[in-house]
């Protein structure tokens, strides 16, 4: 199964977190690194999908993201 992973980061008074959210199932995790933000999604996609017996081995929707620049 593959996924499409959103990466955002975010700055606490400590410490510096990876973000790493599935755009199809809405399962997020983080990690200090972007290694350890992915392994802890991957962990979190594979238990979300075991518990939902019933689901598809692949997404029903395609996602697709992209960038655009706005004027104000």
């Amino acid at each position: 199964m593959t996924c499409s992973v959103v990466i955002t980061t975010e700055k606490t008074e400590n410490h510096f977190w990876y973000l790493a959210k599935d755009g199809v199932s809405g399962v997020a995790s983080e990690g200090l690194t972007l290694d350890e933000a992915l392994a802890n999604l991957k962990e979190a996609l594979q238990l979300y999908y075991e518990d939902r017996p019933s689901a598809p081995s692949t997404p029903s929707q395609n996602v697709m993201f992209t960038t655009m620049e706005v004027s104000v």
